[in-house]
């Protein structure tokens, strides 16, 4: 039985349109399309958590950077929010796999220059910091050093980080990564928090973690290569599927990790991997 909540989809938030990557004579990416739209709730506020899934050197990280802006597709375009504005680096917050901060600067000090990065004179950068430390429960910590904070600390002190420059698009790069199940639950968590905080707020989500996708992500993008009629692996990665997780019962619950339809999926992702 579907437990899926009612939503409607409105207006394109990010587009991926027609984009390949050579780097020298590799193909690294061929034809990607994609497109995530605005998902709006009755009860609340929902957001778009995205999981990008694909085993290590498939392509993941190259699309990240697409996405992000910091890297230049050969063809085709990427496309922020129903302006349809391409992209450009400072408009897609990325959180590194390591939340690179600054050692020497306090919460606080990292908040503000990342503000006064993004073209924040000095009051507005910090009245902007001063809102997000509320909001991510950092308003204790805004004197401490990253040295002296635990790693969910430092994590949501990097998101943060990067909400001051981008109002509601983030990347986040193997956010699960080396994480035992119980603080994978608790980054889950945070992210579907951080997520629903604001309708517009987007995450994609860069990982081979497939069920720990699953249990935050409210879509799956699959990514892969082609094979020709004699199986020969065909250069550059496409989305090779999409999996709708509202539909299926499987988005914004808790504890969705014991159910069938969560264990068949899995299953179903994984056995697909071996063909990617």
């Amino acid at each position: 039985m579907s437990t899926a909540f009612p939503y409607e989809l409105r207006g394109t938030v990010l587009k991926v349109r027609d984009v390949s990557l050579k780097l020298g004579e590799n193909l690294i990416l061929r034809d990607v399309n994609l497109e995530i739209r605005d998902i709006v709730r009755p009860d609340c506020p929902a957001g778009q958590v995205v999981g990008l899934l694909g085993p290590s050197g498939i392509g993941k990280t190259q699309l990240f950077r697409v996405m992000a802006g910091l890297t230049h597709p050969t063809t085709g375009q990427v496309l922020i929010g129903e302006e349809a504005r391409p992209v450009e680096r400072g408009m897609v917050g990325v959180v590194a796999q390591h939340y690179p901060l600054f050692a020497h600067r306090t919460v606080l000090g990292n908040l503000e220059i990342a503000g006064r990065r993004s073209g924040l004179d000095r009051g507005a950068a910090r009245a902007k910091a001063d809102q997000l430390l509320a909001r991510f429960d950092l308003d204790s910590h805004r004197d401490r050093y990253p040295a002296v904070l635990s790693g969910g600390q430092r994590q949501r002190v990097a998101i943060a980080q990067q909400f001051m420059c981008s109002e509601n698009f983030l990347l986040m790069d193997e956010p699960f990564s080396g994480l035992d199940p119980l603080a994978v639950e608790r980054v889950a968590g945070m992210i579907t928090e951080v997520a629903c905080a604001h309708e517009l707020n987007t995450f994609i989500i860069v990982t081979h973690d497939i069920a720990a996708a699953l249990e935050v992500a409210d879509t799956i993008w699959l990514i892969g290569r082609d094979r020709d009629a004699k199986g020969n692996v065909i250069p550059g990665a496409r989305i090779q599927a999409t999996y709708n997780l509202i539909e299926r019962g499987l988005a914004w619950h808790k504890g969705i990790t014991t159910r069938p339809e969560f264990l068949e999926l899995l299953g179903e992702i994984r056995h697909r991997f071996r063909e990617l």
